[in-house]
This record gives C-alpha cells, sequence and structure tokens, in this order.
C-alpha cells in the first residue's frame, strides 16, 4: 500500500492566511510593493474625487502594472486573470482582484505620470545593485534569404542545367538516371 499526502480541499484554516507568509522574503514581487511604497503618489492620489464605490488604491493597481511589465504580463484582462491565479499578483494585490476595466481606466488616465514612476522604480533598483541598465538596439533591416527556389542563384543554376543538358526529360531529371 502506497503512502501518500492527503490532498483535503475542505478543511477550513484555524487562520485566515496572511498574504505576508506567501512569497520568499527574497521575491520580485515583495520587492516591486516596497518600491512602489517608497514612491510619492500624491499626484494621482489627489485625482480621486471620492465619488461612486471605493476605488483600489493607485500604489496597488501601479504595483501591478510594474510587476505585470516585469514579467511580461502586460494585457489588463491577463493582469485580472492574474490577481485570482498568480500567488505573486495577488500577495501585490492584497488578495484584491481589480477588474480589467479598472486597470485598463488606471494606465490610460494616468499615462505621463506612470511613465516617470516607472522611471524612478528602475532608478531605485539600480541604486540597490539589482538592475543592469544599458541600451539595447533594435534594428529593422529585412534581408532577402537566399532559402527561396526563386532566388537568381537558384534560376541561373536550374536553366544551366537545362542548356547543359537539353534533351533530359523531366522524369529523367527526378530519377537521376538520363
Amino acid at each position: 500500500m502506497s503512502h501518500f499526502i492527503v490532498a483535503d480541499r475542505k478543511t477550513d484554516f484555524l487562520l485566515p492566511p496572511s498574504v505576508e507568509d506567501w512569497l520568499n522574503e527574497d521575491h520580485l514581487a515583495r520587492f516591486v510593493v516596497e518600491v512602489i511604497d517608497q514612491l510619492d503618489l500624491s499626484n494621482l492620489t489627489r485625482k480621486y474625487a471620492g465619488r461612486g464605490s471605493k476605488a483600489h488604491h493607485p500604489a496597488t493597481l501601479l504595483a501591478i502594472l510594474v510587476y505585470g511589465y516585469a514579467t511580461s504580463v502586460f494585457s489588463s484582462r491577463k493582469l485580472e486573470m492574474a490577481t485570482y491565479d498568480s500567488v505573486a499578483f495577488r500577495f501585490i494585490a492584497a488578495n484584491t482582484h481589480p477588474d480589467h476595466d479598472t486597470l485598463a481606466t488606471f494606465r490610460r488616465r494616468f499615462l505621463d505620470e506612470l511613465a516617470g514612476l516607472f522611471v524612478q522604480v528602475l532608478e531605485m533598483a539600480q541604486e540597490m545593485k539589482l538592475l543592469k541598465l544599458g541600451t539595447v538596439c533594435l534594428d529593422g533591416t529585412k534581408i532577402h534569404a537566399n532559402a527561396s527556389r526563386h532566388t537568381p542563384q537558384r534560376t541561373l543554376a536550374r536553366a544551366h542545367r537545362q542548356t547543359a543538358n537539353p534533351n533530359r526529360t523531366r522524369s529523367a531529371r527526378t530519377t537521376g538516371t538520363g
């Protein structure tokens, strides 16, 4: 008889789990939250009117965006799904789940401010020796490949073969006899 660890999904927790226990101390999500907490977000918080239902704090939304960009998750719908699926995103969002429309509106509404805040996050990471900034160059040159069967070299080679042995038939060329 095999001994397995029982997966009992119906047992309740004795105490509510703390999101602090979910990630290692050196996880990137913790770094993002710490850096965002050090930024001055007063320009963002002042622009909320306080009408309607409670809004997610700009620090939470910004941390989700920064961590999303750092892990190659750019779509607001994928960011929303990540707050349900990913432990790191759950930690950042403090186990809340901002709607994709909320994330997209936040990004669109504060686009100019977010650019400066992203630069500040990168500068802080560089100061802490966690990031090495450099120059990345992209070149959009398109070069025609020689693998095409319609390249001038192949067309010339085919023409040369046909002129060298004009009596070869197509079936002889494919079988190699002739």
